[in-house]
């Protein structure tokens, strides 16, 4: 059985992390990455090209580089709501699911359900299977008893429904972080593009005091290194800071740059 949960540790603490979105679909990028410091990677199924395999491959590749010193742990951004895509992807290592679109606290609750087997009336849906990646193919007999109390659900408010419901998901046991999703939190409030509108911003910062009234940890995306500063002065505890392909990018222009400039 796999050690507990460091990012659920954390969280429920609601001591700091930093991480790094992983959309490249790349085993070999994930264990790069994996070496940068951060304390967990976000393996996207929303909006990257990613599949089962695939997945796989990013979670082995992130786990090696841990065996090598790595501090980063997986995380799994799931398609949608789907108990089934909650199974495969915890069957495959995940412990630790971020969740598109919870609207509601019906959405937050059946989230949390997929996570976990059914057990003395929590009201898990997870479907039972012990031979599979998460338990060492059937030779960890400790981890259908286990397993439940590593999963970790961090849900994504990113509409203004989601908003004005935010308190009664974040009051829900299991609900382990608040993600704010700001790109579509901010086309639901008519203004896509602009998450810097101060519409956005009070948004924002009504789900980071629902987080702190709850005593529940809150997540961001952060478009640079000096958003993410002030996120944390906010009191947002769970920072990604970017993603491979923008780091790739914004490095292959400063280098093409610095080159021009340098044969002047």
């Amino acid at each position: 059985m796999k050690d507990p949960n460091p990012i659920r540790k954390k969280l429920l603490a609601l001591e700091p992390s930093e991480g790094c979105w992983l959309t490249l679909a790349s085993p070999a990028v994930a264990e790069a990455i994996a070496h940068c410091g951060f304390d967990w990677l976000v393996v996207d199924m929303e909006h990257a090209p990613n599949h089962m395999a695939g997945l796989t491959a990013q979670l082995q590749a992130i786990d090696a580089a841990r065996a090598h010193g790595a501090a980063a742990y997986p995380v799994v951004r799931v398609t949608v709501n789907d108990a089934a895509l909650v199974k495969r992807a915890m069957d495959c290592g995940a412990q630790t699911i971020i969740f598109p679109n919870i609207d509601t606290a019906e959405d937050a609750g059946r989230a949390i359900a997929a996570m976990r087997f059914p057990c003395e009336g929590n009201g898990g849906v997870r479907g039972v299977a012990g031979l599979v990646r998460a338990g060492m193919y059937g030779q960890d007999p400790s981890y259908v008893r286990r397993a439940n109390e590593q999963a970790c659900a961090i849900l994504q408010i990113e509409s203004a429904q989601a908003v004005r419901n935010v308190a009664a998901i974040a009051a829900l046991p299991g609900a382990d972080c608040l993600f704010v999703g700001t790109a579509d939190l901010a086309a639901s409030l008519g203004r896509l593009g602009d998450m810097a509108h101060a519409e956005v911003r009070e948004a924002v910062g009504r789900v980071i005091d629902a987080g702190r009234t709850a005593g529940k940890a809150v997540g961001i995306f952060a478009n640079d290194p000096e958003e993410a500063a002030r996120y944390r002065k906010l009191g947002v505890q769970f920072i990604a800071l970017h993603s491979d392909v923008a780091w790739l990018a914004r490095g292959a222009r400063q280098a093409r740059a610095q080159f021009s400039e340098a044969c002047r």
